[in-house]
């Protein structure tokens, strides 16, 4: 089974090593890598050519872009794989093992959508010392009446079959911040889409992202949950409420860890 990793990047260039060398070490070997790059102006392009020159497997685009959600509709659009899957240019695949994993799980669950937990990280900064995790993100086999109390998994461990973008769409690109989120309202609502929990960690993801950099995102964030939860007929003061009671649980499980 084939497998499409698709990485976006924009000015990536302090974390990208990291993430590339996380997919190229891996032991699983049917992986197309695409870098779909927005034009970075530091020397994001010059890594992604480097690796690429070195790795037949990875395909990279730099073009301008709308935005991550549409780079990453670019990525799957141009992936040939049967299964795809989305790596952040600050993140890193858990062990060598781990794509091998998520196939064998996929294959013996016969899933459509597999998901699994996530830690964050903070790197020092030479990275000469592994990564501290400061939050722990363990997900569940998935209940549906649970997506109504703010359930949702990570988003970056999701692997979804092609087949999956064709019956549920595309990333929206009217969503700046969330449109992962919206996405899986989309795709876990879909009763016929059978579903899996890889009970392991698939990511590594730097702290820092996009949605939580500063008040400004955060409240862009929240208003745009909110017009998701809207869309798919959610109970808004329930849902939104549960959905930030989970996230404290996160840095709860880590320290009781």
């Amino acid at each position: 089974m084939k497998i499409s990793i698709i990485t976006v990047t924009y000015n990536s260039a302090r974390t990208l090593t990291r993430t590339i060398r996380s997919v190229c070490r891996q032991d699983y070997k049917d992986i197309e890598y695409i870098i779909v790059d927005g034009e970075s102006a530091d020397s994001t392009l010059n890594i992604i050519k480097e690796y690429a020159a070195q790795y037949p497997n990875i395909r990279y685009v730099s073009e301008p872009d709308n935005g991550i959600y549409d780079a990453i509709n670019k990525g799957i659009a141009l992936a040939t794989g049967d299964v795809i899957g989305l790596l952040n240019s600050d993140d890193e695949l858990e062990n060598n093992q781990t794509i091998s994993r998520v196939i064998e799980h996929i294959t013996k669950e016969d899933a459509d959508i597999l998901y699994g937990d996530l830690v964050y990280c903070k790197y020092d900064a030479l990275e000469h010392n592994p990564p501290r995790i400061v939050r722990y993100w363990k997900s569940n086999p998935f209940r549906e009446w649970e997506i109504t109390m703010g359930w949702m998994p990570p988003h970056p461990t999701l692997y979804c079959k092609k087949e999956v973008f064709e019956k549920v769409g595309n990333y929206r690109t009217d969503f700046r911040i969330s449109a992962d989120y919206e996405f899986i309202l989309r795709a876990f609502t879909m009763r016929e889409l059978k579903k899996t929990y890889l009970p392991e960690v698939i990511i590594k993801m730097e702290t820092g992202g996009i949605s939580n950099r500063n008040i400004r995102t955060m409240c862009m964030k929240t208003k745009e949950d909110i017009r998701a939860m809207k869309m798919h007929k959610m109970n808004v003061p329930i849902t939104i409420l549960c959905k930030n009671m989970r996230k404290l649980k996160q840095f709860i499980r880590h320290r009781n860890a």
